[in-house]
């Protein structure tokens, strides 16, 4: 495998060595979260004239772009993973399945196997659960370094067996100010022009709780006016979904996948989380950083993701859940302060070149361990 080329340009290599060969493997279940911070790390690591090949499937290209980013694309057949992690200095698998089907290319080879640990909620119970912890082990014990989203996933890995654990935040890319359309605009293009607009963001899966959040949109349906829910993702849960909303007149528009979101959070009163389980929320960081004001469960990594900058309650109560969002809607002193206070909290987090120096950081320390004449 040939790196990605280096400008004329690109920073000098650590050790006066030749570029640093990194391979980021996603699919096995990885997420729009993983790709999004795969994405962002080719860019960082590209721009320090690091070699990056991403394997992943083919739509995840089509999607983000990873070669327009600076990294070469590979898809994520088995034999192209191994042909890729053949030339690679360091291996980088996002998400715990991703990590399993790393480590089996990785077979035989001495090149390090760093794990980014973040998007696996709580494991399911009975034959699935168990099969979801022993991968877990695997994955924990066959990498040099895991790198946990929240200190939970940290916990979580070390408690699965890995040898070095660490707390590693991924930011989520600040949009560009100038693709921000018109609130009002969209507000109208919604049906929200003289009603409160609260939005969701994420797949139409059970761990996001849509089905507690439709139980909370039954209570505030009274409100006069109704506000809007809108939520922007796809999934298996939209047909059930669309069936209780139709059937129960629900004040809720299912806006199938939207590349927009961040640009339809700017025109939105309120931002909801209902989920079973998240860590680094991309909702949440969005909502904070753009001082929208934020009703999440206090589940994984949130509470320690947005502190005092967003209104948690339990997971699974709906009454909770109308009773915080019909309290905002109310109270529009005690919005601008938790916007406020969102903000601030987001100004404590990391930025993506953060991030990006983090991860680079641990390449270099591992390729130190595996020559330490560099």
């Amino acid at each position: 495998m040939s790196s990605s080329p280096v400008s004329p340009s690109a920073p000098a290599q650590p050790y006066g060595g030749p570029p640093l060969r990194t391979v980021h493997v996603l699919g096995g279940g990885g997420g729009a979260d993983s790709s999004a911070h795969v994405r962002s790390l080719a860019t960082g690591l590209a721009a320090r004239g690091i070699g990056v090949t991403v394997c992943a499937p083919v739509e995840a290209e089509a999607a983000y772009d990873f070669t327009g980013a600076g990294a070469r694309f590979t898809p994520d057949a088995a034999s192209a993973l191994r042909a890729a992690c053949a030339g690679a200095d360091v291996v980088h698998a996002h998400g715990v399945r991703a990590g399993m089907r790393a480590a089996l290319a990785l077979s035989g080879r001495r090149v390090p196997l760093v794990v980014s640990w973040h998007g696996e909620g709580p494991a399911a119970t009975g034959a699935r659960g168990r099969l979801s912890r022993m991968l877990e082990r695997r994955v924990a014990r066959a990498a040099a370094v895991v790198l946990g989203a929240s200190s939970d996933q940290v916990d979580l890995a070390r408690l699965r067996g890995a040898r070095d654990a660490r707390l590693a935040p991924v930011a989520v890319p600040v949009a560009d100010p100038g693709d921000t359309p018109d609130p009002d605009k969209t507000r109208a293009e919604l049906g929200a022009v003289e009603r409160p607009l609260l939005i969701a963001v994420g797949s139409l899966a059970p761990h996001r709780g849509y089905s507690v959040l439709l139980d909370a949109a039954r209570q505030w349906r009274t409100l006069d006016p109704p506000p809007l829910l809108v939520v922007a993702g796809e999934g298996p849960l939209r047909a059930e979904l669309a069936r209780r909303i139709e059937d129960e007149a629900l004040p809720v528009r299912l806006l199938g996948r939207r590349r927009d979101a961040a640009q339809l959070l700017s025109a939105a009163d309120l931002a909801v989380l209902p989920s079973r389980w998240e860590d680094r929320a991309p909702l949440a960081q969005e909502a904070l950083r753009t001082g929208v004001p934020l009703v999440a469960t206090a589940v994984g990594g949130v509470p320690e993701l947005v502190g005092e900058g967003a209104v948690l309650v339990p997971y699974g109560d709906a009454p909770a859940l109308a009773a915080a969002v019909t309290g905002l809607l109310a109270d529009p002193a005690r919005r601008a302060a938790l916007a406020e206070a969102g903000r601030a909290r987001a100004a404590t987090w990391p930025s993506e070149d953060d991030t990006v120096a983090q991860v680079l950081s641990v390449y270099d320390e591992l390729m130190e361990r595996a020559d330490p004449r560099r």
